[in-house]
C-alpha cells in the first residue's frame, strides 16, 4: 500500500512571506515595475503605517523619534523604563527612483520575521530588542543620503537638513509639516543612540560576489568612502536653429565631456564615478540650455583615492567649462568617510552563523545607515545573496529561499546576543 506524503509547511515562509506580501505593491509604478517610495511621500507614509501596524500586532512598543525614525521595541518580561543595552536591527523603507523591492525593506521585514521566529521558539530575551526603520536613507528626494541616521548622530545639522529642497522646490521642512511632523524637533538624539548596545543591518547584496562563490550569506568588512557633489554648468539660452555654432555658450558640451572624463578617471584609479541625476533649464527641444545641474556620485576604496578622484574630475570639468566659455560651480552635498566594521561584532556574527557553513567577509561600495551609526555604537551587516547582481533597479532580486534564510539567520544572531 502506497503512503501519501504531504508537503510540510515551511515555518519561516509562514512568518516572512505574509509580511513581504503586505508591502509588495506599496509605491510600485505600474509602467516601470520599480518603486517610488520617496521620503515623506504618500507611499512612505503608507509604509510608516504598515510599520506601526506590524509593531502593534506583535505587542511591541512603538516610538517615532525626533527625526522621524521608527522604532519597535520587544522588551523583556517585567522590564521597567526606557530600552537600554538593546540589540537593534532593521534598515529603511524608502527607495531610489524606480528602485527594487529589496534594498532596505528586506532588512525591516526580516527583522519582524525574526521576532516571530524567536517567539515561536519560546525565546525570552534578556535585553530589549529593537526593530528600526530609518528615515530617508536613499536621499532620493532631498539629495542627502541617510538623513534620519545622520540627524540622530549629529552628522547632519538640522538647519541644513530643513533647507534641503526636492526637484519641485519643496523643502524638507515643508514636507515634514505636510506629513504632520514638527520640523523644529529635528536634531541630534544622543539619548536614543545610547540605548543601543549593538546594531546589525541585514541587506541585499549590491553586487554578485555571493552568487559567484555560491554562498547565500556574508558579513560586511567595510564600506567605501563616498560622496555627492552638485555641478552647476551655466551657459546662455538661445535658439537651437538660428544660433551659429561659434556664438553658442552651450553648457551641455562641458557637461557631456565631464561625464566621459569622470568615467576615464575612475577607471584609472580603480574607483567609481557616476553622473545620473541631471536637471536641464529651460529643457526645450529647440532651445540651447542655459543651465545644467548635475550630481556626481563618487566612491573609492580609501579616502586618499576618493580625494584624488574628485580633484581630477573637478580640474577636468573646469577645463571643459573654460573651453566652452561657460561658468562652473561645484557644491559638496555630502561626504561619508570609510567605515571599518569592528572586529568583535564581525566575529560574533560569524560565530552565530557558523552552522550555515563558510560565511565570507566582504567590503561594499554602497552606503548604509549602519555606516553612519558605526562611529557611535558597535555595528555589523549581514548580506543576502543577489543572483542578478543588480541593485537600485526593478531587476534587483533575491530568491524567496535566501530571504527566508536571512530572516532565520537574523533570528539566530539575536538569540545568541540576547539570551
Amino acid at each position: 500500500m502506497s503512503r501519501i506524503v504531504t508537503e510540510q509547511p515551511n515555518p519561516v515562509a509562514g512568518v516572512f512571506d505574509p509580511l513581504w506580501n503586505e508591502i509588495l505593491e506599496v509605491g510600485r509604478h505600474r509602467g516601470t515595475g520599480g518603486y517610488r517610495r520617496y521620503a515623506w511621500s504618500d507611499a512612505d507614509l503608507t509604509l510608516r503605517d504598515w510599520f506601526a501596524g506590524a509593531a502593534a500586532s506583535r505587542s511591541m512598543q512603538l516610538d517615532t523619534d525626533r527625526n522621524g525614525n521608527l522604532w519597535a521595541w520587544w522588551l523583556p518580561r517585567g522590564w521597567i523604563g526606557s530600552p537600554r543595552g538593546a540589540f537593534v536591527t532593521g534598515s529603511h523603507l524608502d527607495s531610489v527612483p524606480d528602485g527594487g523591492a529589496y534594498d532596505g525593506p528586506l532588512g525591516v521585514v526580516c527583522a519582524f520575521a525574526a521576532v516571530d521566529l524567536l517567539r515561536a521558539r519560546g525565546f525570552e530575551p534578556a535585553v530589549p530588542i529593537g526593530v528600526v526603520a530609518f528615515s530617508d536613507e536613499e536621499g532620493a528626494r532631498f539629495g542627502v543620503a541617510c538623513i534620519g541616521s545622520q540627524l540622530s548622530t549629529g552628522a547632519l545639522a538640522p538647519e541644513r537638513a530643513l533647507g534641503l529642497r526636492d526637484n519641485d522646490g519643496i523643502t524638507l521642512a515643508e514636507a515634514l509639516t505636510h506629513a504632520g511632523r514638527t520640523p523644529e524637533h529635528l536634531g541630534p538624539d544622543p539619548e536614543l543612540i545610547s540605548r543601543i548596545r549593538i546594531f546589525v543591518e541585514l541587506h541585499i547584496e549590491q553586487g554578485r560576489l555571493l552568487d559567484r562563490i555560491d554562498r547565500p550569506l556574508a558579513v560586511a568588512s567595510s564600506i567605501w568612502p563616498h560622496g555627492r557633489w552638485e555641478f552647476v554648468f551655466d551657459g546662455e539660452a538661445n535658439h537651437a536653429g538660428a544660433t551659429h555654432l561659434a556664438d553658442r555658450r552651450d553648457p551641455m558640451l562641458a557637461f557631456a565631456a565631464t561625464v566621459r572624463s569622470a568615467r576615464t578617471v575612475a577607471e584609472r584609479q580603480n574607483a567609481v564615478a557616476t553622473f545620473a541625476k541631471v536637471l536641464v533649464s529651460p529643457n526645450g527641444t529647440n532651445a540651447i540650455a542655459a543651465r545644467i545641474r548635475a550630481w556626481l556620485d563618487a566612491r573609492a576604496a580609501d579616502q586618499h583615492t576618493l580625494d584624488a578622484l574628485l580633484a581630477d574630475i573637478t580640474d577636468l570639468a573646469r577645463q571643459h567649462a573654460a573651453e566652452d566659455r561657460i561658468t562652473l560651480d561645484i557644491h559638496t552635498e555630502s561626504v561619508t568617510p570609510i567605515v571599518e566594521f569592528p572586529q568583535p561584532p564581525r566575529e560574533a556574527l560569524q560565530q552565530a552563523l557558523a552552522h550555515y557553513g563558510e560565511i565570507p567577509i566582504v567590503p561594499t561600495a554602497a552606503g548604509h545607515d549602519a555606516g553612519i551609526l558605526s562611529s557611535h555604537v558597535p555595528t555589523g551587516m549581514i548580506f543576502v545573496r543577489n543572483p542578478t547582481g543588480i541593485s537600485h533597479s526593478p531587476k534587483e532580486f533575491a530568491t524567496p529561499e535566501d530571504c527566508r534564510l536571512g530572516a532565520t539567520a537574523l533570528a539566530d544572531v539575536i538569540m545568541a546576543q540576547c539570551k
